[in-house]
């Protein structure tokens, strides 16, 4: 990607300063520039004559882009102390921020950060060299963020097969859905979907209706005379569905990806 700019001044150095100028440059930073035309006097100091015009370019590549529009929009949030670590791969780039700000960069479960996320993908995204995959992550918040969802993916799918109620978990982004959809599928009992539009779609956890969980149909028996009940622990683990299909299996989709389910 190429940033330019054309300025006019009294004279070649004028004009190149403020082509500079424009495109935010320092002294030390590269550029390359080319004379569009040179100044010209006026002949007898009233006729004719014009100013100079330089140009200026800079060729940018996705990393710096990117990185410099998460660097502008940290300091924006006056986080100028927030180290940003660049790690590009194979059509992914990877941004690991670290300092002392750091749960202010996370904000409320992972808000801000996806938020931040979400922007800097768009940003790198801007061209035609193809898709780039961009993850921005403060330690290893995301790891944990996944780890304490697949947790809680099981355990309410248990849940709804002891209870045979469903869950409404908050609303998430689609890759935390997705997350959750995974984890649920590795119950058998119990099913996952999706409700709500926007913001507001979040996961809905439930007892699987193609599954005869016999534990709920009489997993106790009365004994004559009304003696104690006994729990029949052979049916605690409910039969497969062998229609259940397996939803949002996960994939290469980024975090705010397309999600179906």
């Amino acid at each position: 990607m190429i940033r330019e700019a054309i300025c006019e001044g009294v004279d070649v150095e004028e004009a190149l300063e403020k082509a500079k100028a424009e495109l935010g440059l320092t002294e030390t930073d590269e550029y390359d520039f080319e004379v569009v035309q040179r100044e010209e006097k006026k002949k007898f100091g009233l006729f004719g004559g014009r100013p100079a015009k330089v140009r200026v370019f800079i060729k940018e590549t996705t990393e710096d882009k990117t990185e410099k529009f998460l660097r502008d929009v940290l300091n924006e949030m006056g986080l100028d102390d927030i180290a940003i670590e660049t790690v590009p791969g194979e059509g992914t780039l990877d941004f690991n921020l670290s300092g002392e700000e750091e749960g202010f960069v996370i904000g409320r479960r992972g808000e801000t950060l996806d938020a931040l996320q979400y922007l800097t993908s768009l940003v790198a995204n801007h061209n035609d060299e193809g898709y780039v995959k961009v993850t921005v992550n403060v330690g290893n918040y995301r790891d944990k963020r996944e780890k304490t969802l697949e947790i809680l993916g099981r355990k309410l799918a248990f849940k709804a097969i002891k209870t045979g109620k469903k869950t409404n978990l908050e609303p998430m982004n689609p890759y935390e859905r997705r997350i959750i959809h995974t984890a649920v599928q590795k119950v058998n009992g119990a099913i996952s979907w999706s409700e709500g539009e926007g913001a507001a779609r979040h996961v809905v956890i439930g007892p699987d209706p193609k599954v005869k969980n016999n534990h709920r149909r009489g997993g106790y028996n009365n004994r004559r005379g009304g003696g104690r009940k006994n729990y029949n622990r052979n049916n605690t683990n409910p039969a497969p569905n062998p229609d259940r299909v397996p939803l949002n299996e996960g994939g290469a989709t980024g975090l705010y990806g397309r999600i179906d389910k």
